[in-house]
């Protein structure tokens, strides 16, 4: 898991932050075998001189190891870089991704999650079979779940609110502005919260193993639950 974003420089323990108004900063959690760990440090000493020599760079640390269940132990690497560019140039590096698969038989697993504006994206994607981004549930599943919340909303909005009160005299892109507001409000306060605790086993982490049995079932609710949707509203004629 990370953190990808620009921060302000408030440090100034050498020439080169001070000469920094902003720096971006990676944040990459790695999950290693107990028995593993002083190979972990090497390897990682190993990355930092990689990183060295790569345009932008700051600094990198190494926060001190915590020990899991399992005899698993998580490290986290902090990047840092002059610039959202540098940094995203070290990401895409074939230097760092050359030295992440020399890691491989180290790592028991390697992800982190990017941002560019402070704010966590929606989608999530893999970039190989150790290393993940992203925290949330993959593409498909956000848009599933957001047209299972929103499609009865804008339903039940039409059937009780066709066209009648204040918003029956404003311009059809006026009140469709406010009706948008409404229900995307309704949406992201009262329903979606419901629907994301209701289907949690469905929509975990991209970056987690996949679970083919909750796929289906999950998958199967959401469809027969848009149909049995679609059917109640036709029955009582909501577009009519």
């Amino acid at each position: 898991m990370a953190l990808f974003r620009s921060k302000q420089n408030a440090s100034g323990d050498d020439a080169t932050q001070k000469s920094q108004a902003f720096y971006s900063t990676l944040v990459v959690e790695h999950i290693v075998d107990k028995e593993k760990s002083a190979a972990f440090e090497q390897w990682h000493r190993d990355l930092q001189r990689v990183a060295e020599t790569h345009a932008g760079f700051v600094r990198l640390d190494l926060s001190p190891p915590l020990v899991c269940e399992d005899d698993a132990v998580k490290w986290y690497g902090i990047v840092h870089f002059d610039s959202p560019e540098s940094l995203n140039s070290w990401v895409e590096s074939s230097a760092r991704k050359q030295a992440v698969e020399e890691g491989q038989a180290i790592l028991s697993a390697y992800r982190f999650k990017s941002f560019t504006t402070g704010l966590e994206g929606w989608f999530s994607k893999r970039t190989n079979d150790k290393e993940k981004r992203g925290l949330g549930p993959p593409a498909w599943k956000q848009i599933l779940a957001v047209v299972f919340g929103r499609y009865p909303i804008v339903m039940i909005r039409i059937k009780l609110f066709p066209n009648t009160g204040i918003i029956g005299e404003w311009s059809p892109s006026g009140a469709m502005l406010l009706a948008t507001l409404v229900t995307s409000s309704i949406l992201a306060i009262v329903v979606m919260p419901i629907v994301t605790g209701f289907m949690r086993f469905w929509l975990y982490p991209a970056y987690r193993e996949h679970d083919h049995r909750a796929d289906i079932v999950g998958s199967v609710i959401m469809v027969l639950g848009l149909v049995c949707m679609v059917a109640l509203f036709d029955q009582i004629g909501v577009m009519q």
